[in-house]
């Protein structure tokens, strides 16, 4: 709703500049501008309501050029208010509402642009992409279940996987909240295990983008308001142990084939279950897995994602076949009550750039 009152009274205060064009050329009795309106300055009222109509397109559009046009207009727009300042000096508002939005946007971007820097250099520097493919020798000492599943998700004879990039829709919130919704991008490597995730949130209809990147077994959780102003901010050794939970996490639900890394160890269970235990650095975490008969991964529980050791859990349902994987496309991450809501859109292996 707040995107389309901003895009709407962008709309209006750039076609009110109109008035000024049909004032300088006679093609309309406009009163409110009592100044006379030469026809070059009439042509600069003219270009500033195209800048802004400009802007308005691309912003309803998500193109994020849109807050270079609408600085142009709204720089271009109070130039023009001050020269007729008795007759327009109430389209200052709108100016400082629509520089407000531009602000945001040009922060939101910048916050983005981090994310997209350490993409583009894990791309160069963890990304030994090879020809080997998955065979039935490489999940021969798995557990059962385990080889079930990635028989069941179609791994063996593909090639392994290197990296993947996935787009969530969903919606998360804090313990007695209320859920926000968000839209995000990630990014995993591993070779040397890496995640970068970032998220695109609003809440009450402001954007506040977040950014968690795991690298090098040091994690950083780093939320921003208008991607400017810090709200939560989170590093330190609970941290890296959260965030390895969580990229073994990935690695079970959404890459199967990278079940079969040597920094795993397995013990079975029973049929329908395995423990694994993950080693990353000096990093060591565990987690059950349950399957069920057909051998789909349906449950995550770990006790090393809080400094209480308090189950965490991802139960995982509607596997769909996505780029010749059966993957699950819907789940929820539960940590004492749901706080999380996760529909999967997208998902690639094995890219090769960022994606635009």
């Amino acid at each position: 709703m707040l995107k389309y009152m901003l895009a709407f009274i962008i709309l209006i205060h750039g076609l009110i500049h109109v008035m000024g064009f049909a004032k300088a050329y006679g093609y309309a009795n406009i009163t409110q501008l009592n100044k006379e309106i030469t026809k070059p300055m009439g042509m600069l009222w003219l270009l500033t309501a195209l800048l802004f109509t400009a802007a308005v397109i691309l912003f309803i559009m998500k193109k994020d050029s849109w807050w270079i046009l609408g600085l142009i207009a709204v720089l271009l727009s109070q130039a023009l208010i001050f020269t007729f300042w008795k007759d327009a000096k109430y389209g200052s508002i709108a100016n400082i509402i629509i520089l407000v939005a531009i602000v945001a946007a040009w922060g939101s971007i910048q916050f983005e642009n981090t994310f997209r820097k350490h993409v583009q250099t894990n791309f160069v520097t963890n990304n030994s992409i090879s020809s080997a493919v998955i065979t039935k020798a490489d999940v021969q000492l798995l557990p059962d279940p385990v080889k079930k599943y990635l028989c069941y998700s179609g791994v063996l004879n593909k090639p392994k996987v290197k990296n993947m990039r996935i787009v969530f829709k969903g919606e998360m919130r804090d313990k007695g909240k209320e859920y926000f919704p968000f839209i995000c991008e990630q990014y995993n490597f591993f070779d040397e295990p890496t995640r970068l995730f970032f998220m695109k949130a609003t809440m009450f209809g402001i954007p506040v983008p977040g950014y968690h990147h795991y690298i090098n077994a040091n994690a950083v959780m780093d939320i921003r308001l208008f991607g400017l102003f810090p709200v939560v901010q989170k590093s330190g050794e609970l941290m890296n142990k959260v965030e390895t939970v969580t990229l073994f996490n990935d690695m079970c639900l959404m890459a199967p084939a990278t079940l079969i890394d040597k920094r795993i160890t397995w013990q079975a269970i029973d049929s329908n279950s395995a423990k694994a235990t993950f080693t990353n650095h000096a990093i060591t975490i565990s987690a059950i897995l349950y399957f069920n008969e057909q051998g789909q991964l349906i449950d995550f529980i770990s006790n090393d994602r809080d400094v209480n050791h308090y189950p965490f859990s991802t139960p995982v349902r509607n596997y769909k076949n996505i780029n010749g994987i059966n993957i699950m496309t819907y789940g929820e991450s539960v940590w004492h009550y749901p706080d999380g809501k996760f529909n999967l859109k997208e998902i690639e292996y094995n890219v090769s750039a960022f994606k635009r």
